[in-house]
């Protein structure tokens, strides 16, 4: 990794600590650092993140925070891409390495860019989980919803990163009452491995396993559901399709609406 001496703070950028790196698998990891007294972020928004290039230039990089906003620590959560100008490096990184952080969060995958309802669902493929990790651990998502539903399809059980927390309800959680965590539904499902929901989240849409555990109707209703898709290009542009389909329009922070999709991330 390169020395703290090759990174530069600037007006855009500050320069942080590796506090926790946490290996899931062989490709997804997840890692900690400290964060700025005045680094301030809304529950699903983004960051810049980084290493310095060769030429001593920063090569950054947009992350989901993964940690509820309240966090005395940022988390984010990567896959390993083995070409990937910044994951190849990034995968080598140890607790005590200075890493960049980005000064402006941003993003669409927040709650001001819904309009009120009764049950918010979350669907995320692979590290799509992230921004959802730390939009289930707001007590204030928990105020605005009867339910909160986080929906997670990965190809391998392995790819399950967080399985355990949302498994016991986000347990020993500071901040959230009993009864937020009674309104936390987990829905997980693997499509390449033997598993207790093995189908894409369109299949569970289609054939109402996706709502199974919720006490609202087994299927989306634009009047009182609200839906946050993150995942890959694909999935986000064919669940976008689906639910205008179903009579739902897209929202944004300046104009909210039944669900929402991270731009940043599509294209």
């Amino acid at each position: 990794m390169p020395p703290r001496e090759a990174f530069a703070e600037s007006g855009a950028i500050s320069v942080e600590t590796i506090t926790e790196v946490h290996q899931w698998n062989e490709e997804l990891f997840s890692l900690k650092m400290t964060r700025p007294a005045s680094f301030r972020f809304r529950s699903g928004e983004f960051i810049m993140i980084g290493l310095p290039k060769d030429d001593g230039k920063p090569l950054l990089r947009a992350y989901s925070m993964a940690c509820p906003s309240y966090a005395e620590e940022l988390e984010f959560l990567s896959i390993i891409v083995q070409d990937g100008p910044l994951t190849s490096r990034l995968q080598h990184i140890q607790p005590g390495d200075p890493i960049y952080l980005g000064k402006k969060p941003t993003g669409t995958l927040v709650t001001d860019a819904l309009l009120p309802g009764k049950r918010l669902f979350m669907l995320s493929t692979g590290t799509g989980l992230a921004p959802f990790m730390s939009l289930v651990r707001d007590p204030e998502v928990y105020a605005m919803y009867d339910e909160v539903i986080v929906v997670h399809s990965v190809r391998r059980v392995a790819d399950l990163a967080y399985r355990e927390l949302l498994e016991s309800k986000l347990e020993g959680d500071p901040l959230l009452e009993d009864e937020d965590r009674a309104k936390m539904i987990y829905v997980p499902t693997v499509t390449r491995e033997d598993f207790h929901t093995s189908d894409r989240i369109q299949v569970l849409i289609d054939d109402g396993r996706l709502f199974a555990d919720s006490k609202g109707p087994r299927h989306f209703d634009p009047e009182t559901d609200r839906v946050m898709l993150c995942g890959s290009m694909g999935m986000i542009k064919d669940h976008a399709a689906d639910l205008e389909a179903r009579g739902f329009v897209e929202g944004a922070n300046n104009k909210p609406g039944q669900f929402v999709i991270e731009r940043a991330f599509v294209g």
